[in-house]
Order: structure tokens, then C-alpha cells, then sequence
């Protein structure tokens, strides 16, 4: 998946999830606000999970980078 269209999912995810969690309060639903906070924590989980592996290739990259020049 790109990076573009996983950050979107992402995003799309934790805003449902924070509506459910809404409509779930606003209701009384206990189940639905509980289901709303576990997909916006996955989609926090899952953004962070990518931010790691961009940061990772991009030091591994720089230090490539850094041989190539020597």
C-alpha cells in the first residue's frame, strides 16, 4: 500500500472509530463506544507502527548515502 493511501486509511479509520465512540456515548451504548475507542487506538497503533518504519529506512538510506560518498 503507498504511503499516501495507508496514512488516508488511517485517518479514515480513527475518525469512524471516534464516531462510534461518540454515537455510542450519545446512545448509551457501552458496546459501541468501546468498539469506536478499539478501531481509533488500532488506527493510532497502525500510523505510528508506519511513522517507525519510514524513520528506520530513512536513517538506514542516510547511512548508505554517507558510504556511497566516502
Amino acid at each position: 500500500m503507498s504511503d499516501l493511501k495507508e496514512k488516508f486509511q488511517n485517518a479514515k479509520e480513527n475518525v469512524i472509530g471516534k464516531t462510534n465512540e461518540a454515537l455510542g456515548k450519545a446512545t448509551g451504548s457501552e458496546e459501541t463506544e468501546l468498539k469506536g475507542k478499539i478501531q481509533s487506538k488500532k488506527a493510532d497503533v497502525k500510523d505510528k507502527f508506519h511513522d517507525a518504519k519510514e524513520n528506520v529506512a530513512k536513517k538506514i538510506n542516510d547511512k548508505l548515502d554517507e558510504k556511497d560518498e566516502s
